[in-house]
């Protein structure tokens, strides 16, 4: 019981505190769809960064296939993984309280409501932008880039597993995203219908 406290209450400092209604299985959906990201990125500095030997970093790139990301430098893995779990931490405030209401932190904002479609709007078009990674991975498995030039990447047996096991989460991250962006919508928006309802209620004078 202890440990399962524990769990929570460093969740809740992570994430900040849940929103009013929102239901437990939303909650869970978008830490899962904070993790989605969070493999790839451990792959990509590990191996690109650190050189662990989880693709064949000694190999000269089979005939037909550009260096690819060999040519990119430490600093644009880093901040591709950076951006890549900040991006998906985002998705925590169609949930949290800090995304219904500014943190009182952000100067000019502090405290005021978040308009519906500012956050609707960008995590409609991330969540639908994100889809492309299904299709990114059916060309990796053809040893191509998504524009249908060779990827570079040379993986052998349990390399080729840990791959697949970094990369295939990135597939959820968009379906996880949409779903959270549709509960938020509609629940802010149920919300907003009740209390535009309970006003007109109260300015009805009593018989």
């Amino acid at each position: 019981m202890t440990g399962t406290l524990t769990v929570r209450t460093a969740l809740a400092r992570l994430h900040g505190r849940t929103a009013a209604g929102v239901p437990r299985w939303a909650v869970w959906t978008a830490y899962a769809t904070t993790l989605t990201a969070l493999p790839s990125c451990v792959w990509r500095i590990a191996a690109m960064n650190f050189g662990a030997p989880l693709l064949e970093h000694d190999t000269t790139p089979r005939s037909g296939h550009a260096p690819g990301v060999f040519t990119a430098g430490w600093w644009y893995v880093i901040a591709l993984s950076v951006v890549s779990e900040t991006l998906a931490y985002l998705s925590v405030g169609l949930v949290a309280r800090w995304g219904e209401v500014w943190p009182r932190r952000i100067p000019g904002l502090g405290g005021r409501r978040v308009p519906v479609l500012a956050a609707v709007v960008p995590a409609g078009l991330g969540a639908t932008a994100l889809l492309v990674f299904p299709y990114s991975l059916v060309m990796s498995a053809l040893g191509l880039k998504i524009t249908g030039e060779p990827d570079g990447l040379i993986t052998h047996g349990w390399q080729t597993v840990a791959f697949w096991v970094a990369y295939a989460p990135l597939a959820a991250w968009g379906p996880l995203l949409g779903v959270l962006t549709v509960h938020y919508y509609r629940r802010r928006r149920g919300i907003r219908s009740t209390a535009v309802v309970a006003r007109a209620a109260e300015s009805v004078p009593a018989p």
